[in-house]
C-alpha cells in the first residue's frame, strides 16, 4: 500500500451526476440522494428512489425471461459440471502473509492449522507479480495474465498529457455538458465510471458457464464488474470526499496541528468544556463556484472526565476515551432537498490538558447504495441489513494516521481488528450460503499490520528512533496466530468436495532506507528542473522540454517519449539505448552509508511483459533490494535534495521490492503437481477444477492434477 491517504483530487476534477438527476430538478421532487466519489475525482449523485425503481424494472425483466435463461444456463452448467472435479472452490486470501515468517512460526508450533493443511494437502511459495504490489498481483490472480494483458501496472500511473499521477485501476470523468440555472449546474449526461483492468476474471468466466461465485473485498475490483454472482468491491473504493482515505483530527493544541502533514487537521477552541467546530465533507457539486460542504459539530467534555458528547445534526453520541464509536451517520445537504449520506467512526484520545479527537475518513454508506459498491447494488444493502454497517473504504485501516502519530499502535490495532471482524462475518456468511461454485475473500489486515509493525522485529530499525521498540514485539506473531484461527474455522466449514486454496499475493520484508528515483534522475541529468528541488510533489518546477525520464508510483520509470507524452523529447530510435543506459547506471547505484547496492534488478517491460497493453505501462520497473523501497515523495513526483534517506515512519515494512525476494504463500487441501507456481496459475487452476475451458490468452497453467484430495479420492 502507498500513501494514497493524502492523494486528494489527483487533479481529475469533479465527477458529475447521473443524467437522470436532471429530472429531479425540473419536477421539483424532494429526492434523497447519495453520493459516489471516484478515486480522487469528485461526486456523482444517484437518486435512491430511481435505483430501487431500476432494480424493480430489472427484476421484472429477469422474471419474464427466466425460463429461457434457466434452460440455457442449466445446459451450460450441466456440460461443465460433468467435467468438474469439485462442487466448490474456496480461496482464502491473506494479503502479504510472508513465507519466511509463516514457515518459521509453523516450525515453532505456533500455527497448527497451517501445519495440518501443509501435511494433509500441500504448500509452496507463490511467485508474485512484477511489480510486487497488491493491485498488480491481485489483477494477475483474477485474470491469470501478466500486466501487459490486464493493464494494471501500479497503484499510480502518469497521465501522459499532464504527467500527474492518477489511479491505474479506475477512472472517473465528469459529464461533458451541464446546464446552468442561477448558481446551480446540472449535468446533462452520465459521468464515466470506468474499470480500467482489462482481460477477464475467472469468476466472470465461471459465470458464463453458469457457475456462481461470491467475491469479497478482492483488491482491484472497483467499480464492481457484472457477472453471475455477488461481489463487494475493495481497493480504490473512495471516501465521500473523493480521496483514498482522509481522516480528520480535532485538537486544541495549536503546535500539534501546525506540525501535521497528512489528514485534515482542525484546530478547536475550548470554552467552558465545549467546542463548536465542523465536519468537512465533499465539495458541493451543484453550486458554482463549488465549495466543500460542512456539518456543524458540537463537542462537550463530560464533567467527570469520563469522555465527551458529540452532537452531529440532531443526534447525540457518547464517546468514551480511547474507544472507537459505532458508525455515526452524516448527512450533507448541497441544496434543493438533497442529502449526501456517509458515515464515520470517532476516537477520543484525550480531553485534558487538550481535547484530541480523531474522525475516520467518511465512508460511503452501504445501507443506501447509489454507487457501484457491489454487484448487484443490493448486495451491500443485504450485508448491511443482516450484519450491520461496515467499512466501505478501499484502504480501510488508517495507516497514515499512525504515521502521523495521531493514532497510536493500540488505536490502530483496534481499528484494524474492527475491520477484520466485519470481513469475517461476510466470509462465513458466504461459506454458509454458497454451497457450490466459488467463494473468494481477501483479508488485508496481514498487509496493514506488517506495514506498521515490522520495526518491532528489528530493534535497530531507523523507524524506532524516538519510539518504543519493544511494546509490540510479538504483535506480528499474534497476527499470524489469528490467521491460523481463521484458517481453522475455515477448515471446519469446508467438506471433502471443496478445494481450499490459501494464499498471499506477495511476502514482506524490512523497509529501512528510501530511494528517491526522481532525485536520482535529476542528479544524473535525466530530469530537468527550472529551480533547485524543494521537495514539492506533482513534478513542481520540472522542465519537461529538457527531461528525458521521470518516475511515478512505486518503481516505474517512464521515458518522456515523443508522440506519447505531451512534451516528449525522446525519439523512438533512441528509446532502447536510453533504457539500457538507465538500467546499467541504476544497478550500479551505491548506498554510501551502508555500502549496499539498493537495486537488485531493473526490468525492461518490453521484455518482461507481453500483450496488447505493454506500451501503456512504465518503460522500466525497478526491483529494489530487501530493505529499500521508493521514497514517499518520489511516488507522487517529488524531487528532493537526497537520493537515499532513512525511513523514519511507523510504516516500516514493505513488499515493493524485487519480486523474487518477496514471494507469497500457497496452501491447498489437494496435492499440487509441481512446486514452482506463479500467481497467474491460480485462475486457470480454478477453471480447470470446474471443468471450464481455459482461454488461450491466459498466461498461467493449472497446478492441481487429478490425484487424491486431502484424505479422499477425487471425484473423477
Amino acid at each position: 500500500m502507498l500513501r494514497t491517504r493524502r492523494l486528494v483530487a489527483l487533479r481529475n476534477g469533479p465527477a458529475g451526476w447521473k443524467s437522470f438527476l436532471f429530472l429531479a430538478f425540473f419536477f421539483g421532487t424532494s429526492v434523497s440522494l447519495h453520493a459516489y466519489i471516484g478515486p480522487g475525482a469528485g461526486v456523482a449523485f444517484v437518486s435512491s428512489f430511481l435505483v430501487v425503481l431500476m432494480t424493480l424494472v430489472l427484476a421484472l425483466f429477469m422474471l419474464l425471461t427466466w425460463p429461457l435463461r434457466w434452460v440455457f444456463r442449466t445446459l451450460r452448467r450441466w456440460t461443465s459440471l460433468r467435467k468438474s472435479r469439485v462442487r466448490r472452490v474456496v480461496i482464502l486470501g491473506l494479503d502479504g502473509q510472508d513465507p519466511n515468517l509463516t514457515e518459521r512460526f509453523m516450525e515453532e508450533g505456533e500455527l497448527p492449522h497451517f501445519s495440518r493443511l501443509r501435511e494433509a494437502g500441500s504448500y509452496t511459495r507463490l511467485g508474485t507479480s512484477l511489480p510486487a504490489e497488491s493491485p498488480v498481483a491481485w489483477s494477475c490472480f483474477q485474470t491469470g495474465c501478466n500486466p501487459g494483458k490486464h493493464r494494471v501496472f501500479d497503484f499510480l500511473v502518469p497521465n501522459r498529457k499532464s504527467y500527474l499521477p492518477e489511479l491505474c485501476s479506475a477512472r472517473i470523468q465528469t459529464a461533458r455538458r451541464t446546464l446552468k440555472i442561477g448558481p446551480y449546474r446540472v449535468p446533462l449526461g452520465k459521468p464515466l465510471i470506468k474499470f480500467e483492468r482489462k482481460s477477464q476474471s475467472f469468476w466472470k468466466i465461471l459465470g458464463d458457464f453458469g457457475i456462481f461465485s461470491t467475491v469479497l473485498r478482492v483488491p482491484t475490483s472497483f467499480p464492481p464488474e457484472k457477472f453471475r454472482g455477488v461481489m463487494l468491491s475493495a481497493m480504490s473504493v473512495p471516501d465521500l470526499r473523493g480521496t483514498q482515505g482522509t481522516f480528520s483530527y480535532y485538537s486544541s493544541d495549536s503546535a500539534e496541528i501546525e506540525k501535521m502533514t497528512g489528514g485534515e487537521p482542525i484546530l478547536v477552541q475550548l470554552e467552558n468544556g465545549s467546542a463548536r467546530t465542523f465536519i468537512l465533507g465533499p465539495a458541493n457539486p451543484i453550486r458554482q463556484p463549488s465549495r466543500e460542504m460542512r456539518i456543524p459539530l458540537h463537542i462537550e467534555i463530560e464533567s467527570n472526565g469520563g469522555g465527551a458528547r458529540l452532537k452531529v445534526g440532531k443526534k447525540k453520541y457518547l464517546l468514551k476515551t480511547r474507544e472507537f464509536s459505532p458508525w455515526v451517520s452524516l448527512e450533507f445537504r448541497p441544496g434543493l432537498g438533497m442529502k449526501i449520506r456517509g458515515m464515520s467512526r470517532f476516537y477520543l484520545l484525550e480531553t485534558s490538558p487538550h481535547l484530541k479527537l480523531y474522525m475516520s475518513a467518511i465512508n460511503i454508506d452501504p445501507d443506501r447504495p447509489a454507487l457501484p459498491l457491489s454487484n448487484p447494488v443490493t448486495y451491500s444493502m443485504y450485508l448491511s441489513k443482516t450484519q450491520g454497517r461496515f467499512c466501505t473504504l478501499g484502504l480501510a485501516e488508517d495507516t497514515w494516521a499512525l504515521n502521523e502519530r495521531v493514532l497510536d499502535e493500540e488505536a490502530f490495532l483496534d481499528q484494524a481488528y474492527l475491520v477484520h471482524e466485519e470481513r469475517k462475518k461476510m466470509f462465513f456468511d458466504a461459506l454458509e450460503h454458497t454451497r457450490s461454485g466459488a467463494v473468494v475473500c481477501v483479508f488485508d489486515i496481514t498487509d496493514r499490520v506488517q506495514h506498521m509493525f515490522w520495526r518491532y522485529l528489528e530493534e535497530d530499525h531507523p523507524a524506532n528512533a524516538d519510539k518504543k521498540a519493544s511494546d509490540y514485539r510479538d504483535e506480528i506473531l499474534e497476527l499470524y496466530r489469528r490467521m491460523d484461527d481463521l484458517l481453522g474455522r475455515t477448515l471446519e466449514a469446508v467438506d471433502d468436495d471443496t478445494a481450499l486454496i490459501v494464499m498471499s499475493d506477495h511476502g514482506f520484508n524490512s523497509f529501512r532506507r528510501s530511494v528517491n528515483l526522481n532525485t536520482w534522475l535529476y542528479q544524473n541529468g535525466y530530469l530537468a528542473m527550472q529551480n533547485p528541488p524543494r521537495g514539492e510533489e506533482w513534478f513542481h518546477d520540472v522542465d519537461w522540454e529538457k527531461t528525458r525520464a521521470y518516475a511515478v508510483g512505486l518503481g516505474g520509470i517512464y521515458l518522456n517519449l515523443e508522440g506519447r507524452e505531451s512534451q516528449g523529447v525522446v525519439s523512438r530510435p533512441e528509446m532502447q539505448l536510453l533504457k539500457d543506459e538507465l538500467r546499467s547506471k541504476l544497478k550500479r547505484m551505491r548506498d554510501e552509508e551502508t555500502g549496499e547496492l539498493p537495486i537488485s534488478e531493473v526490468y525492461d517491460t518490453d521484455k518482461a511483459y507481453s500483450g496488447p497493453y505493454v506500451a501503456d505501462g512504465p518503460d522500466l520497473v525497478v526491483g529494489f533490494r530487501t530493505g529499500y523501497r521508493t521514497s514517499w515523495l518520489s511516488v507522487t513526483g517529488g524531487v528532493t535534495e537526497q537520493v537515499l534517506e532513512d525511513n523514519l515512519k511507523s510504516w516500516s515494512g514493505d513488499h515493493c521490492m524485487n519480486p523474487p525476494e518477496v514471494p507469497g504463500i500457497l496452501f491447498c487441501n489437494r496435492k499440487m503437481d509441481r512446486t514452482r507456481i506463479e500467481i497467474t496459475d491460480i485462475a486457470p487452476t480454478v477453471l480447470d477444477l470446474f471443468g471450464v475451458p481455459i482461454p488461450k490468452w491466459i498466461d498461467g497453467n493449472p497446478f492441481l492434477g487429478k490425484g487424491e484430495a486431502a484424505g479422499q479420492e477425487s471425484r473423477e
